[in-house]
């Protein structure tokens, strides 16, 4: 196993504050049974841990341990932007740069104005997955991937509106920053993420001798009795779906996610496996002015402006709905009436995510093995309760930052 980078290697007690106590009773009652798999959940509250617990089962015969993490899905794209903005506020990278200034490829098909920023907020018109790349594992070759992006044209949309990159977005990203600083993606997510917050747990290429960790997803996310070659294939000649096929039902996607070699990939929009104390800490950090306990992630102008809402209420035209994303992350969805306005993060397939409140100095991560509910393994309303049970238990503790973004 290789050694943390830090002080805060898997624990074996849990965390709870007493102010959660009601919070962390809803999680537990969450995986009663083997049937409903196992996750984690973690807090921040003005950069210090408040909650870490965990629960239910990493396999059918393992319970979930304080060493257990999870493949996530489009979480990753947070942590993924996260090492961009970190480029940037050097000065490495320019938000209003066309991306071609820094990977010439890219300007191909008239790409050449495309910036940073566009990449960002979904609006580089390459939401295109299915088809991109030959065959059922063609996606696990990075350079061919990004090669294909820099010789695809940008879907004309964009210019008016966003269209999601449901799995293209992790790879524009890596790609820049791995032209910008000549090491390699992963490398870069080591030195600007794991290392400043002194915790291992931000993997796009799983180290061999932590796999182990890993919590077995289930169920399939095709319903049972349907192909998702099949679903996949028919939805993208049906217009009101075709850009949801498109942008995120690569052939034979339902399979791949449980072949090990996802975990030998980088492929930052979906493989991102973390745990919920790592993701934690970085959207603690985000929430709390750039500062988790001494350490100086990020300066408050920096996550000021990555914070800004790059959306008009026009429709995302991949999704169908108007979305509000910032840059590189989106504003979470909570199950209560009163929902934060200047939160930003993501969620991912399945119901893993992650978000901070600077308003409240608050972050909170869930990671899950068990995919969605009852009606879906896309996605289900647990993160979105556990949130709304810790936004409520914070504003009723105080009233919200003056200043906050």
């Amino acid at each position: 196993m290789s050694a943390p980078v830090g002080d805060f290697a898997a624990p074996r007690q849990m965390v709870v504050d007493p102010r959660f106590i009601r919070l962390a009773d809803h999680f537990f009652g969450m995986f009663a049974q083997p049937s409903r798999g196992g996750g984690a959940l973690a807090i921040y509250l003005d950069g210090r841990p408040v909650v870490d617990i965990w629960a239910g089962w990493a396999a059918k015969d393992q319970r979930w341990t304080g060493e257990n993490v999870a493949l996530t899905f489009s979480t990753g794209k947070g942590v993924a932007a996260t090492v961009l903005h970190r480029l940037a506020e050097r000065g490495l990278i320019d938000y209003e740069e066309p991306v071609a200034t820094y990977w010439p490829e890219f300007g191909s098909h008239g790409k050449d104005d495309i910036t940073v920023r566009d990449v960002l907020s979904h609006r580089a018109g390459l939401h295109r997955v299915r088809g991109l790349v030959p065959g059922r594992e063609g996606i696990l070759d990075y350079d061919a991937v990004v090669t294909a992006l820099a010789e695809s044209p940008a879907d004309p949309r964009r210019v008016r509106t966003s269209g999601y990159h449901a799995i293209t977005f992790g790879w524009l990203v890596a790609e820049i920053v791995q032209r910008v600083t000549g090491d390699s993606f992963t490398a870069v997510l080591r030195r600007e993420v794991a290392q400043p917050l002194g915790i291992d747990e931000f993997w796009f290429q799983v180290p061999p001798g932590e796999r182990h960790r890993i919590a077995k997803i289930f169920p399939h996310l095709a319903p049972p009795g349907i192909r998702w070659n099949t679903a996949s294939s028919v939805l993208s000649w049906v217009r009101p779906a075709r850009g949801l096929a498109e942008a995120g039902m690569p052939e034979s996607f339902d399979e791949l996610v449980r072949d090990p070699r996802v975990h030998d990939a980088v492929m930052p929009g979906w493989n991102g496996v973390f745990s919920a104390r790592a993701l934690a800490r970085m959207y603690g950090a985000l929430a709390n002015g750039g500062q988790v306990g001494e350490v100086r992630f990020l300066r408050p102008e920096t996550i000021e402006t990555i914070n800004r809402t790059q959306q008009t209420s026009s429709r995302d035209y991949v999704l169908g709905l108007p979305l509000r994303f910032t840059l590189g992350y989106h504003r979470p969805v909570l199950m209560t009436k009163q929902q934060p306005r200047n939160a930003f993060g993501h969620y991912g397939v399945g119901g893993s995510g992650a978000y901070a409140d600077p308003d409240l100095g608050m972050s909170i991560a869930f990671v899950t093995n068990r995919l969605g509910g009852a009606v879906t393994a896309l996605g289900d309303a647990r993160l979105a309760k556990l949130a709304a049970i810790a936004q409520g238990t914070v504003r009723g503790d105080r009233t919200p930052r003056p200043g906050a973004t």
